[in-house]
């Protein structure tokens, strides 16, 4: 059996570790104790998974055949190069190639200087005052990002979040010198995850994150309140030929990185246009790959090994089921989270949710450190449910029924998934082919 070592310990790396246990013997290493990881994998070792001395001798130690890495700060830090220098398969890019997803200014001239479709327009800074002083100059609204990583909370958007005047003031107060500004795109995001290797691409399906973190889209950027997919590739409010076009953009990417191995992520806007490119990540989304992986017929094993052995990657099948996902968080989320707080998960209401609603039921713990004395929180989202069935509205109502697992001191972002916020995306894209 093959032996696999699994970066990373939120709700992403359980999703992962749980697609690989049945067909391989699953290490994981981590800077918390996730339980729900912790009760799949043959071992768990506790260590910053930016540390790659401490990542490779854990990988020797365990004679790992392969390893996946989870996070982007990992891969920001050169895991998959010291893995790869030490002999171990990584499926996941070099930190030179992942600079398509932590150096945003490098991501945006790539894709210019490369003829990628659905590039925005955009300007690079390399010093703060700069970048605000064009905020200032220019009437038209845009995105601010700070070219570097951020756990995707650092974006301010002109005309929805911030006027003018307060996206300047951010861009001088954050600390960050180097910024990326950009046009504002008007639409529908969706995210396209893709397995590639060897200039190989295999898409997944097309999943809607939710960044907000309170209902009705109101509120802060988060890591991801909740996300939901269709049966089938797309998602309502879009066309095939709209999936495709996504899958388009990832193909062009991976023919300008012809050495990039691993998932990559390409989050979207769906404009009056077609697809425009949001940003590009180097790794599994999450929330979103608790989406693709629990309806993935095709062994996520299949994938890494056929990777690492220079074999074609295999079609991935899916079931043709849909799926809601929704994150619970500590309170004051996610601009003061309650980090230390014990909380209880009673797993016992996600079963009975599958059964009640007459599909299943998946509880994915996150950023959540089970100690001697019981389970707490940390800064991070704790945990997520994720409800399959046939439609999107059932799945959403076993979600729904599942989050009774959350006890006190956690909260909910209710509306992800639910008929009504869907029809509501369904009508805004309508309106603006229009």
């Amino acid at each position: 059996m093959e032996t696999v070592l699994v970066i990373g310990g939120g709700g992403r790396e359980h999703a992962i570790v749980r697609a690989l246990a049945d067909d391989a013997e699953v290490y994981a290493l981590s800077s918390n104790r996730n339980p729900g990881i912790d009760a799949l994998a043959a071992g768990m070792e506790i260590a910053d998974g930016t540390d790659t001395d401490a990542v490779v001798d854990y990988a020797e130690e365990i004679g790992a055949d392969a390893a996946v890495v989870g996070p982007e700060s990992a891969l920001a830090a050169g895991v998959a190069d010291a893995l790869d220098d030490a002999g171990v398969f990584t499926f996941g890019p070099t930190a030179e190639a992942a600079r398509i997803e932590t150096d945003k200014a490098y991501q945006r001239e790539f894709m210019a200087e490369n003829d990628i479709p659905g590039t925005p327009g955009f300007e690079t800074f390399d010093a703060a005052d700069a970048a605000a002083d064009y905020v200032e100059s220019i009437d038209d609204d845009v995105a601010v990002k700070p070219a570097g990583l951020t756990g995707g909370k650092g974006v301010r958007v002109t005309g929805d979040q911030v006027s003018h005047a307060e996206a300047a003031a951010y861009v001088r107060e954050s600390g960050h010198d180097e910024w990326v500004i950009e046009e504002r795109l008007v639409g529908e995001e969706f995210t396209v995850q893709a397995f590639v290797a060897d200039g190989v691409v295999r898409p997944t399906p097309a999943v809607q994150d939710h960044k907000r973190a309170y209902e009705g889209d109101e509120g802060p950027n988060t890591g991801g309140m909740g996300s939901y997919s269709d049966a089938g590739p797309t998602l309502p409010f879009m066309t095939e030929a709209d999936y495709l076009a996504a899958v388009d953009v990832l193909d062009a990417t991976v023919e300008a990185l012809p050495a990039y191995t691993g998932v990559l992520y390409g989050q979207f806007m769906l404009t009056a246009e077609g697809p425009k490119v949001v940003e590009f990540n180097a790794r599994f989304g999450d929330p979103e790959a608790m989406n693709v992986l629990p309806v993935m017929e095709t062994p996520l094993l299949d994938v890494v090994t056929a990777a690492r052995d220079g074999d074609t990657l295999p079609e991935p099948t899916f079931e043709n089921r849909a799926t809601v996902c929704k994150y619970a968080v500590p309170a004051g989320y996610p601009t003061d989270p309650e980090s230390g707080a014990e909380i209880e998960v009673d797993e016992s209401t996600v079963a009975a949710a599958a059964e009640a609603g007459g599909g299943d039921a998946l509880l994915f713990y996150a950023s959540v450190d089970a100690r001697e004395d019981g389970l707490f929180t940390t800064t991070s989202r704790s945990f997520a449910v994720v409800g399959v069935a046939a439609d999107i509205p059932t799945a959403e109502a076993i979600a729904a029924d599942a989050l009774d697992a959350a006890g006190d001191g956690l909260r909910v972002r209710e509306d992800v998934g639910t008929e009504e916020l869907v029809q509501s995306r369904v009508a805004h894209m309508a309106s603006l082919r229009d």
